[in-house]
């Protein structure tokens, strides 16, 4: 394959999402000449649906502890050259409105589509040219790294895999970053769906949703958990669900900072005359509540219950069991969990180190944040790292 003339650019970025955007404005900043490939018609798709359409772009408690990766030291080095205040900063900068919702996550007060503007715009300011609709068939490396799309070919010195993971594939997710680096000899993390529901069979109170502390070994999550007809699902089920692999059970605490046999046996004491589903309704959603009154004795007052059938309740309340079948896959999952060995990578630059030239960052990289903006922080971190180098 060759280019022809006007084809040839300083660095090719596959992927027009928050890491491509992020390390396009960087290189193009540098005076580099910068083209950005992208195979839907859309730039930012994923950061338009995002937040309910208002866009969780950072968390201000970003920081390492915060990521997953089979290198946990890996994000340090590119999340401390470019971190939330600085993207904080970009956003202040463009006049873009924005608040905390709860810990720590900014939201937009409009629209996504005001953090995508403010991409395109710094990206028009540095010259970067951005063709959507073009899709890569093939890559080769000789002197320069050849890109042949359905639109022709290019060329460039450096070359920016940011194209994403597998999760949300009717976004147009596929695992193209994953498929290139392979091809360049870069190994993987296997990659698998994370912040995603889990499958299992559950009472059926589709809809009822409590505050919860989910636990996985050392993780746990202080967030709401949501029922529903496949299993479970909401924040903290999400966020634990990226530490889950098949056969590990979880375990949920239904009234945290709550001595549960404690206040069920001073219940049996103030109430005698109460069921336990009122008692129980003053702590949880009601049709939980009767659920779980329900399975232990219906509707007996609460002086004909033993002490002994409390605590045992009160264990089933403080440490729930959970053992998923599954989970709703790439289709529901918010992110992907695993993908190019960050062994593979500089965590400075994240160039491969046996592939010069060539660059992976977000979402593509054994990288992974909790939910809550933290995935969109790496990918302006790992974005604008691979921008100030290729």
């Amino acid at each position: 394959m060759s280019a022809v003339a006007g084809q040839d650019y300083d660095v090719v970025i596959a992927g027009a999402g928050a890491a491509g955007l992020m390390a396009a404005i960087r290189a193009g900043q540098r005076g580099r000449r910068v083209l950005v490939l992208e195979h839907t018609d859309k730039v930012g798709a994923k950061i338009l649906i995002s937040g309910g359409g208002r866009c969780n772009f950072t968390n201000l408690d970003a920081r390492p502890e915060s990521f997953l990766s089979a290198n946990a030291h890996f994000c340090k080095s590119a999340l401390a050259r470019y971190t939330q205040h600085d993207f904080i900063a970009l956003v202040n900068r463009h006049g873009i409105a924005w608040h905390e919702k709860t810990l720590g996550q900014l939201f937009c007060d409009g629209s996504a589509r005001q953090v995508v503007a403010m991409l395109r715009a710094e990206a028009s300011a540095a010259g970067v040219e951005i063709r959507t609709g073009h899709r890569i068939t093939g890559i080769e490396k000789r002197e320069r790294f050849e890109i042949a799309t359905d639109h022709g070919a290019f060329t460039a010195e450096s070359l920016v895999l940011a194209t994403g993971g597998l999760s949300i594939p009717k976004m147009g997710a596929t695992g193209f970053a994953h498929d290139v680096a392979r091809r360049f000899g870069l190994k993987m993390v296997t990659p698998r769906p994370g912040l995603v529901p889990f499958t299992l069979a559950v009472p059926p109170l589709a809809g009822v949703s409590l505050e919860v502390e989910a636990r996985l070994g050392a993780a746990r999550f202080r967030e709401a958990l949501l029922f529903t007809h496949r299993g479970l699902s909401g924040p903290a089920v999400l966020q634990v669900s990226s530490y889950w692999t098949p056969g590990q059970a979880v375990t949920v605490d239904l009234l945290p900072d709550l001595d549960a046999a404690a206040w069920l046996k001073d219940g049996k004491r103030t109430r005698p005359r109460a069921e336990l589903r009122t008692l129980l309704a003053d702590r949880l959603p009601q049709r939980l509540a009767q659920h779980l009154a329900d399975e232990t004795g219906g509707g007996a007052p609460m002086a004909e219950r033993r002490d002994r059938d409390l605590e045992a309740l009160a264990q089933r309340l403080k440490a729930w069991r959970v053992e998923p079948t599954g989970t709703e896959g790439f289709a529901k999952a918010e992110v992907t969990v695993g993908g190019v060995d960050t062994a593979a990578l500089s965590s400075r630059t994240m160039e491969a180190r046996d592939v010069p030239g060539l660059f992976v960052v977000g979402e593509a990289v054994d990288v992974t944040g909790w939910l809550g903006g933290y995935n969109f922080q790496w990918a302006w971190s790992s974005g604008w790292a691979a921008g100030e180098a290729a």
